[in-house]
This record gives structure tokens, sequence and C-alpha cells, in this order.
């Protein structure tokens, strides 16, 4: 290791994986351990903060000795400790928090907490060398739908964001009602290749006075009232039909939306991160919206648009050079709000 090189241990917690990162300055990991809980929460139709709290307790020491293993590191050449501190489960942040604060403490490492859609917006420094704020970025995940002019590194301004069901939990709300089951994101996304999108026109929703925000909750409504009218008429019910009719309206919004905002901030290069972008309706319909428009596309590979520390890493980098520091006491933040003043 270069004496110049910066070596940041992550952890992320925020839901129901369990994960530890070694990324060096900022952009290289070399190592990314996940513990998911998927199969554990499936059962339910969804994840259970206190079983999922439980297991992060159980897995969180491991899974960070893995990490520092696979990187062939130890404390000492450690930089920082960055942590996702909100927003999510206060529970299972709690449990990344007490780890990161406590490694902190005994190996006199600086502590850094970072936002969990920082780390999302981050995850695409990883892959993409050539990435470099400002450019407009796209998260969309099961508990966020932001659309975020990122002007620096560090530095945020949320330009649009969902007035109620984030697209993600729209996902998993329909998959759950035409009979998919959790988690529903990829199982709609994986059902709709067999269906029409255009069967069902199911309706595009527009916030007023507020261009760039984004509501999903009538369209849920739409499809649940469809689905109870093809019931109560006994008309037959297509499920890849009626996925691939609201995957759609889903991408429609969330396409016009991006490309409105990158124009109005006068950016050409627009990024997609988040659990949501692993869709792939969404990465093409994005990626060709962006090529007509002359704009740099960029996204994560879909290991790194769900959770995982890598991403939380590489914004920890970015932090730990502007300088930011956290106490010890650093606490879990369920409901943190991203988006920080930019001298104009």
């Amino acid at each position: 290791m270069a004496a110049e090189d910066v070596l940041i241990l992550a952890i992320e917690s925020s839901c129901d994986e369990t994960a530890a990162a070694v990324v060096r300055n900022g952009r290289e990991v070399l190592s990314d351990v996940i513990f998911s809980q998927v199969a554990l929460h499936t059962q339910y139709g969804g994840v259970v903060p206190e079983i999922a709290s439980r297991k992060h307790i159980e897995k969180i020491n491991p899974v960070i000795e893995e990490a520092l293993k696979e990187a062939k590191t130890s404390l000492r050449d450690l930089s920082a400790i960055a942590v996702t501190y909100g927003p999510g489960l206060v529970g299972a942040l709690l449990v990344g928090v007490s780890a990161a604060k406590a490694i902190s403490f005994a190996a006199g490492l600086p502590l850094i907490g970072i936002h969990h859609i920082e780390g999302h917006i981050s995850a695409n420094y990883i892959e993409h060398h050539d990435l470099e704020p400002p450019y407009l970025c796209l998260v969309v995940s099961g508990g966020h739908t932001h659309l975020v002019a990122v002007r620096r590194y560090g530095e945020y301004e949320v330009v649009g964001r969902t007035r109620d069901d984030a697209a993600g939990e729209a996902f998993d709300k329909v998959a759950r009602a035409i009979g998919l089951g959790y988690p529903g994101g990829p199982k709609i996304d994986r059902i709709s290749k067999e269906g029409k999108p255009d069967a069902i026109p199911f309706p595009r929703a527009k916030v007023d006075a507020s261009p760039y925000d984004f509501s999903f909750s009538g369209l849920k409504s739409a499809v649940l009232n469809y689905l109870n009218s093809c019931r109560m008429n006994r008309f037959p019910v297509r499920a890849a039909d009626v996925a691939a009719s609201f995957q759609k309206a889903v991408v429609d919004v969330l396409a016009q939306r991006s490309m409105e905002a990158v124009h109005a901030y006068g950016l050409d290069c627009f990024a997609l991160a988040g659990g949501v972008a692993s869709n792939t309706s969404l990465r093409k319909t994005l990626e060709e919206c962006c090529a007509r428009e002359n704009v740099r596309f960029f996204c994560p590979s879909p290991r790194y648009c769900t959770d995982n520390a890598a991403m939380i890493g590489a914004a920890g980098y970015y932090e730990f050079l502007r300088g930011t520091r956290s106490g010890y006491e650093l606490n879990a933040v369920p409901n943190l709000k991203l988006g920080r003043s930019y001298p104009e």
C-alpha cells in the first residue's frame, strides 16, 4: 500500500443485509462481504425489523472479520471507519453504528457517519472512474425515490422525491397483489418479459407545482382496483400483462422526470442508483433516453445496486477527504434527510 493511499473499512446494516467492505481511495474495492437475509424474510412477505436486527447482531463480527481477511488488511492499515447511520430500520442501523464506534475507539481510527442514499449515489464511482460531479442521479429503491443534483463530492441538492410510496415499495405491493411474493422487484422484472406493456392503461401521476416529484400510490391503487374488478366480474387476470403494464407506467414516469430535470439543471451527465436500478427495463429506457439527449449515462452493475458496504466505503473516502468526522455520540437516525447547503 502506498503511503498516500486511503483505506476505508465500511459497514452497512440499514435493512436486511449485513455488509462490510474495504475500499481503497474511493474507487478500488479490496473486499465486499454481504450476508443477505432475503430468504429469511421471504416467508413473512417482507422484512421483519426485529428479526433483521437480531440477525445483524449474530453476523456483524464475522462479516467484518471476513472483509478484513479478504482484503489482506489489518486494523493498523486502515485510515478510517465509515458506517451507515441512516435512514433505515433503527434497530438494524444501531448494530452497524455500535460496531463501527467500537472499532474506531479500540483502533484509534476516525469515524465517519454516512447517509445511505449518499452510499447508493457513490456506488457509481466504483466501476466508473471517469464519473465526477456535477451530475444528476436518480436513486430508486424500496424506501426511496430521489432525484439528486450532485454538485460536488459530498454536496447534494434533492430536486425531486416521492410524495408517498417509493418505486420499490410499489413494486413489492403490486407483486404481492398478483401473487408473485417477496421480493417483488426482481419477480415483476422477470415476468414482465412475458407480458404486454401496453395491455392495461395504468395512470402516470404528476405532482402539481413540483415537476420533478413522484407519486406512486395512485398507480398502486389503480392496479389493485383493476385486479378487484376482474375478480368481481370473473374476468381472467394475466399476471404478466399486469406486471408489464405496471412496470412500464413506473419506468415512463421515472425516465420523463429524470430527463426534464437533467435539462433544467443544465447537466450533461446522468447516473442511476439504488436497488430498483437493477430493473432491466428501467436501465434500458434511461440509457436510450440519455443517448437520444446526448447525455452521458452511468449505472452500477446489479451487485452494487442493492445494499452493500463497498458503496459506503466509496462515499466514506470523499467524506474523509472533506474532513468529515463523527464523534462517539453518533446515533442511528432512521429518517435521516439527504441534502446539504450548496454555496452558489
